[in-house]
Order: structure tokens, then sequence, then C-alpha cells
């Protein structure tokens, strides 16, 4: 297994520079520029900017000398927020984004798992329908308009929730972002679940338990390890995309997370800012997807990676 995890380890490394090097020059090839305003700056103005920014350089000269920045830890200089390093505004942000993001993907887990697990072991009971049925509801309503209706009911009305801010991680204030991100999850969760467990339930190793006489427990929980697999390739890069921030949900909560720095720095043509963004986004993917293989010789003794 070490072998296995060194090696992929290894694999990642011209995967994300090939990432790196897609981004880098499709987001210097759309229109406009970092500087460019309403009300154009001055031509010497704009000259030093470009100088002090390294942007009057060759781009491919740009582009290594950003490759050996990064393999350095250093993403630049913001050039919107220009008080603030990349790497600051990410020590800032991706904190809440990463609390937020594994509380809602914990919650999505217990819930989903175990809403998926009991409609399968229920089969066309009312249960089951009611199960299905919020799963559907829950893939359909977005987050945009989930976030405003609990802001009204809990926060307004029933004064029960603050309605946005982020006030210190205080645990009032990550109930209702933390629902908004979990809802969509759950219901992939659940009817993922609940698909897997039905066939697992019919399949032959659980016959022969049941043949076997073993309690009705240790045959659910045999089934939940085999319809635990479908899942878990789901969780894979649904993980990295909790946990590098939701742009709606940061939004409209007002956390100060990075979600929304990609938005904004793609609008106001942010390179360093979309890059930074675009290259830890990249590391949760593989490393979660790394996770995901491991986690599968872990659940399932048939699978062998040495």
């Amino acid at each position: 297994m070490l072998s296995y995890i060194l090696r992929r380890l290894l694999s990642a490394i011209p995967t994300l520079l090939l990432i790196v090097t897609i981004a880098f020059f499709l987001i210097r090839l759309a229109p406009g520029g970092p500087f460019d305003l309403e009300r154009p700056l001055e031509a010497k103005v704009m000259e030093n900017l470009n100088k002090i920014y390294q942007l009057d350089k060759p781009l491919i000269e740009q582009y290594w000398l950003y490759l050996s920045a990064v393999v350095r830890g250093d993403f630049g200089p913001s050039f919107i927020l220009r008080d603030f390093t990349v790497g600051e505004l990410f020590a800032r942000g991706l904190p809440v984004s990463m609390t937020l993001g594994g509380l809602a993907l914990s919650f999505a887990i217990l819930v989903g798992g175990t809403l998926g697990a009991v409609a399968a072991l229920r089969q066309n009971s009312l249960i089951d329908y009611v199960v299905t049925g919020m799963g559907a509801l829950g893939l359909t309503i977005p987050n945009f308009v989930v976030a405003p209706v609990l802001q009204i009911v809990l926060g307004l009305a029933l004064a029960w929730l603050p309605i946005a801010g982020w006030n210190g991680g205080a645990p009032l204030n990550l109930v209702m972002p933390v629902i908004v991100l979990a809802l969509p999850q759950i219901a992939v969760v659940a009817r993922m679940t609940r698909a897997a467990m039905i066939e697992n339930l019919r399949s032959n190793h659980i016959r022969t338990l049941r043949s076997l006489g073993l309690p009705s427990l240790t045959i659910v929980v045999h089934a939940l390890r085999g319809a635990a697999l479908p899942v878990i390739s789901y969780l894979g890069p649904a993980a990295a995309a909790l946990l590098t921030g939701s742009v709606v949900v940061e939004t409209i909560f007002g956390l100060p997370g990075i979600g929304r720095y990609f938005v904004e720095g793609a609008l106001n043509r942010d390179y360093t800012l979309v890059m930074g963004t675009v290259v830890v986004v990249a590391v949760f993917v593989l490393l979660f997807n790394l996770v995901v293989d491991i986690l599968y010789a872990i659940i399932d003794p048939r699978i062998r990676y040495d």
C-alpha cells in the first residue's frame, strides 16, 4: 500500500503541472487585464504597474517565473486586493471554507447514509417513497433559493439564528450555511446508498449470511459495507468542492471563505488569485481521489494495489 501511495503522489505532480499550465494560459487569453478600468489609467501609470507585477515580460517568461514561485509555495500578490498576497487571503479564507465543508460533508454522510439505508430496508414502503421524494426535491431546489428562505424563516420570523456573518465561527452562525451546503449532498448520498443497499441485499453473499442464521444487524452491516463503495467514489470530488468553498453560500451568508475569491478574481482578471484558487482545488481533488482509493482497499478486501 505504501508503494502505491508513493506512486500516486509522484504521478500527481505532472497532472498538477498540466492543470497549472492550462489555467495559466487560459486566463491570460481572456480579454481584458487586471488594471483595465472604465476610466483608463495614464500610459505611464499602466507601464509602471505592468513592470511592478512583471506583466511587461514575454508570456512564456511570466509562466516560468510563476511556476518557480509556486514550487516555493509563493502564489504572489493579489492584483486587485493589493494589500494582501494570495497566500494571506487563503490563510484567512481556507479555514472558513474547510470548516463549513467538513461539517456539511459529515452531516450529509450521516443523514443521507441513514435515510438511504432505511429506505432500502423498507423498499416500496411509505418511508421509501418519502426518502426518494425528498431526494428528488433536494436535488432540484438550488442553494440560492433555500438560503434566503432559511434566512427569512429562521433568522427574521423566528429569530432563532443569525442571518449572516462569521462571528469567529460561532456555532449558531454555522447552522444555516451548513444545512444549505449539506442538503444537495444528503439527497445524492441517500439515493446512492439506497440503490447500492438494495443491490447488496440481493447479492449471493448476503443470502449466504441469512442462510447461516446471522442476526439482522450483522447482515445490514455487511450490506452497508458493500454499499459504501459507490458512495465513497462520489464523496471524493464532492469533498474537494465543499472544502474549497461555495460561492453562493459564502456570498449570501457573508462568510469570508475562498469560494468567492475565484469569481472575484475571474471577473477582475486577478491572475494570481485565480491561479491560486485553481492550484488549491486541484490539490484537494488529487488528494481526495487518493483517499478514496485507499478507503476502497480498507472496505473491500478483494481490492489490492500491491
